[in-house]
């Protein structure tokens, strides 16, 4: 088992604090196991067992707990008035009303509290009105290109991330990826891709009608919007422009109903939006974000390679590590140039290109030139798959993706 240092690290930081810690993230990347760890860790320090509460609330041992007076009963009496008791609750939104039981337990003092859900749901509505300002988000991804080398770390580094860029990162796929055996893996995905569908539309459709607003019932199109936006990786998208789409393949759906679907695919954490920024304004623009998709393999499943796409492929990885690193993310616009990445952390500033390969004169001079437009002095970065042409460049710094990734 590979421990998720990082996030096990950011847990720790919290332990005892007054504020609820809530693990989010796409199904099957981790979270359970995470909570785990991290019961092992307080067990490690010396706390009892039985100050330790874990449920899991997709486990039908459970199901009697599944009611928030029930639950909230169970807890009370375990609970000790003169010790701190751990509460790891695991996918907590599959409990109806969690948020009062949530509420209530994390008024009590000797109570420290930990959620993981699979949609980013968790965190809006009632909880986010019960729990204002009393509570932190630890957001989970599957595995890094860092911890993927963990499972072989004798291995070939070059080939081991061409195994990352087809199979992805998901921890169950890379157990077996170094196997290759492609048509297990297929099942997998396929697995995980309905079960989040499945789980996770059933769990919006439960919120909306308490909410008495849309709901989204369409399997099919959800699938085909989901193919769509992973063919379209990197490049900029806007609701009409998926919408005409659609709409192109003979299906009429408005753009207020892909809203809803698109919706569903982020907060399902399949899809991250990316904002693009004005670097000489300093202002967001809100029009045409980019999307990237949490996982390379689940979009290997969805998509059938059908042309050259290692850039947009190296350039999804970068973003997924950029956000483990803690940064915000925007695409930099810089007049009519474009910056694959501004990156903000502590009021600085990093600027990054992504590029398979810098090797032609052409393309070295698309990648520099507006990185070299940027009069600032942050640092600016090009990240590339090529060993031959590294170095600093006027200030600018070309480094290779792999040493990149790995670098601790």
């Amino acid at each position: 088992m590979i421990i998720r240092h990082n996030y096990l690290e950011q847990l720790i930081q919290w332990k005892d604090e007054a504020i609820i810690k809530v693990i989010t993230g796409i199904r099957r990347c981790g979270k359970s196991t995470l909570l785990l760890q991290y019961k092992d860790w307080l067990q490690s320090q010396g706390i009892l067992e039985k100050r330790i509460i874990y449920l899991n609330f997709e486990d039908l041992a459970h199901e009697d707990l599944c009611n928030y007076k029930n639950l909230y009963q169970y807890i009370m009496d375990k609970v000790a008035q003169n010790q701190k008791t751990y509460l790891l609750f695991d996918e907590i939104q599959r409990m109806q009303d969690f948020e009062k039981v949530v509420n209530s337990l994390s008024l009590q003092q000797n109570i420290d509290i930990y959620l993981t859900g699979s949609n980013a749901f968790i965190l809006s509505g009632e909880l986010a009105t019960y729990l204002s300002g009393r509570y932190v988000e630890i957001s989970i991804l599957p595995f890094s290109f860092a911890e993927y080398t963990e499972i072989a770390p004798s291995g070939d580094k070059e080939k081991l991330f061409a195994n990352y860029l087809e199979f992805g990162g998901f921890p169950y796929v890379s157990a077996f990826a170094k196997d290759e055996d492609k048509s297990k893996i297929s099942m997998y995905f396929e697995g995980i891709y309905n079960t989040i569908l499945i789980k996770d539309i059933e769990e919006r459709q439960n919120r909306k009608e308490k909410e008495n607003t849309r709901k989204v019932t369409d399997i099919a199109l959800l699938k085909n919007i989901a193919k769509f936006m992973a063919s379209s990786v990197g490049n900029p998208l806007s609701v009409k422009s998926i919408t005409d789409y659609i709409n192109s393949t003979g299906r009429k759906v408005s753009q207020n109903t892909i809203a809803d679907y698109l919706e569903v695919l982020t907060e399902a954490f399949v899809f991250y939006p990316v904002d693009r920024f004005d670097i000489q304004g300093k202002q967001l623009l809100k029009s045409n974000p980019k999307y990237y998709m949490v996982d390379l393999g689940l979009r290997r499943f969805l998509v059938a390679r059908k042309e050259y796409d290692l850039g947009f492929s190296v350039e999804n990885i970068v973003y997924f590590e950029l956000l483990r690193r803690g940064y915000s993310i925007n695409i930099g616009k810089f007049g009519k140039q474009e910056v694959d990445f501004v990156c903000q952390n502590d009021n600085t500033f990093v600027y990054i290109q992504v590029t398979a390969s810098m090797l032609e004169e052409t393309t070295f001079l698309r990648e520099i030139s507006p990185l070299k437009a940027i009069k600032d002095n942050y640092p600016k970065i090009i990240l590339t798959l090529d060993k031959l042409n590294l170095g600093n460049y006027e200030g600018i710094e070309v480094i290779n993706a792999l040493d990149w990734l790995l670098k601790k």
